[in-house]
């Protein structure tokens, strides 16, 4: 055996661009896993176990400007899946969304729409960004399907007539 070093083709530039393999199978390749012959240790329920008063998510020390953004936020968001689901006119998002923004979900909904089932928001945090309260960083996710995908965003703070409104400037859907 003998071992040669490698040497590129002359013909052949240094630098190319090599498309990345696909990672993830098809949704309906994989087998579903059989049943279990034991019974369950608790019954299955459709609704998540209640918090005991301790478990709560709490909001104190936080902002009412970061309450009022993640709120904001969870409606935004869950327009902008809605307008991807084409569920809801895109119409409804130009007072949300930057204009730039409203074009590129139309071009995601037009490759996505009707495509492994509805999109539905599943967990969103917010983290302020700088002490100003006047904007922040947004990430969570949501569901279609059997899959658990990201989304992620910047809403701020932005002035128009006689007060202050939030913004979605930056938005990422994975």
């Amino acid at each position: 055996m003998s071992i040669s070093p490698i040497v590129d083709p002359p013909h052949r530039p240094t630098f190319a661009v090599v498309p990345v393999v696909e990672y993830e199978p098809p949704t309906g390749t994989i087998p579903r896993c059989r049943q279990s012959a034991h019974p369950p240790l608790r019954p299955r329920s459709l609704r998540p176990p209640r918090r005991s008063r301790s478990e709560q998510p709490t909001t104190e020390g936080v902002s009412e400007p970061m309450r009022q953004a993640a709120v904001f936020t969870d409606a935004a968001l869950r327009r902008v899946l809605e307008v991807i689901d084409r569920r809801r006119p895109a119409t409804q998002l130009r007072s949300l969304l930057a204009p730039n923004l409203v074009d590129a979900v139309l071009s995601v909904s037009e490759a996505v729409a009707g495509r492994h089932g509805t999109a539905v928001l599943h967990r969103v945090r917010l983290q302020p960004v700088g002490s100003s309260d006047t904007a922040a960083e947004v990430f969570g996710s949501y569901r279609r399907g059997d899959r658990i995908h990201a989304i992620a965003c910047r809403v701020e703070r932005v002035t128009a007539g006689g007060g202050g409104r939030w913004l979605v400037v930056a938005l990422h859907i994975g």
